[in-house]
């Protein structure tokens, strides 16, 4: 059942929600955006690159198998804190495996904890976001992933700016990794409007793994997160290699991804609440398929940034639309919310070493466009976004 809290409660969770998920876009933007240097650091070919990065895939995926269930044991003020340290660990230990130590063990463990900590932060802070949404009575879901994207824009740009002033990655990640603990723990006091009722019952996750809508919500997320996470991880190698610019120059094109990315969920509930989820995310997976193929067949730099523009612009919706599509029902919201977490994220722990491998054969920039050749099939499966009908 919903109960009704104070206006100013409302807002107060809105805040600490969107300071959640801008510190959370930090911290892992903040690897992502070191991953040439890590690359570097560590001497690895594109195929051992790709394995490296999916040890914060399965770390990722681990946490969402039982993060429906701890979100709502815990409720997720709790679970945000804890997963706020985890986070800082790990990101803490990667910094120490790239630079101090030189180790790919040790780095790799290190963001098997960040994947860890980022993917029970994520089911968490969703839940708390869908609660918000409701309370407030109009669509704010996708500006609480922008504020994930602001928060990856400000680390792509300190991130370009440690790699131009040739800042020890170890002292980026660990300054970085403080910040995001102390600021997480202090938004978290803010959570109040979900998870506290729903303690004396199952949580439903086994329940919701039979249900087909979310299933095919899942799928739709899978698709998006791929999109999303191959630009992540691999677009500033595929234009350091590929248009043989410098990893300064690289992250910058990271930030632009990022920026139109944020861009596309602050001005895109307008949309949504206009036209509904179908109509824009059909739109904005057409301009993410077209932006992919642009920044490949270039040619040009110039040209081929404009097609990482349209990329994030198109890429901006369908992950935080999912998310709400999944909790739709806020009484199944968490797990739910699990379930299509737990689908979405097999595409951060598939799709490195898939660019890597296909990097190998072909070069990581031509790589990229097994984006399209999933992003086109996947239109199909939009209409399950649809809220279910009231009755």
């Amino acid at each position: 059942m919903t109960v009704t809290v104070p206006r100013s409660q409302v807002r107060a969770a809105a805040a600490g929600v969107a300071v959640t998920f801008g510190l959370n876009g930090v911290a892992v933007a903040t690897w992502f955006a070191r991953v040439p240097a890590a690359r570097d650091a560590l001497g690895l070919t594109p195929g051992a690159l790709g394995v490296l990065l999916l040890a914060m895939s399965v770390g990722a995926c681990l946490a969402m198998l039982t993060a429906g269930e701890v979100t709502h044991r815990l409720g997720p003020k709790l679970t945000v804190s804890l997963s706020a340290v985890t986070v800082a660990v790990g990101l803490a230990v990667a910094g120490l495996g790239i630079g101090a130590l030189a180790s790919a063990a040790l780095t790799a463990a290190g963001i098997f904890v960040l994947g860890y900590g980022s993917g029970l932060c994520d089911v968490a802070m969703n839940v708390e976001a869908a609660e918000v949404e409701r309370a407030l009575g109009k669509t704010v879901m996708p500006r609480f992933h922008a504020m994930w994207s602001l928060g990856t824009v400000a680390a792509a740009g300190m991130a370009s700016l440690a790699a131009w002033a040739v800042l020890p990655v170890t002292a980026h990640l660990v300054a970085v990794a403080l910040v995001v603990a102390i600021g997480t723990l202090v938004a978290a006091r803010t959570y109040r409007l979900a998870g506290e009722a729903e303690h004396g019952r199952g949580s439903g996750v086994l329940a919701a793994w039979r249900e087909p809508r979310t299933l095919l919500v899942g799928l739709l997320v899978l698709v998006m997160a791929f999109t999303e996470g191959t630009a992540n991880d691999w677009v500033a190698v595929a234009f350091i290699d590929g248009y043989e610019i410098d990893p300064a120059t690289g992250a910058l094109v990271f930030g632009v991804f990022v920026t139109t990315m944020t861009l596309g969920r602050i001005v895109g509930t307008i949309a949504l609440d206009r036209w509904g989820r179908v109509p824009v995310l059909v739109t904005t997976m057409l301009l993410a398929a077209a932006g992919v193929t642009l920044a490949v067949f270039a040619g040009s730099l110039v040209v081929a940034v404009a097609g990482v523009a349209v990329w994030g612009l198109g890429t901006a919706l369908g992950f935080p639309v999912g998310m709400s599509a999944a909790a739709d029902d806020p009484g199944r919201a968490a797990a739910r919310v699990s379930v299509v977490a737990v689908i979405g994220y097999t595409a951060f722990l598939a799709g490195p070493p898939l660019v890597g491998l296909l990097g190998n054969e072909v070069g990581v920039l031509r790589a990229l466009l097994i984006v399209p050749l999933l992003v086109l099939p996947a239109l199909a499966l939009v209409p399950a976004l649809r809220p279910p009908a009231k009755g």
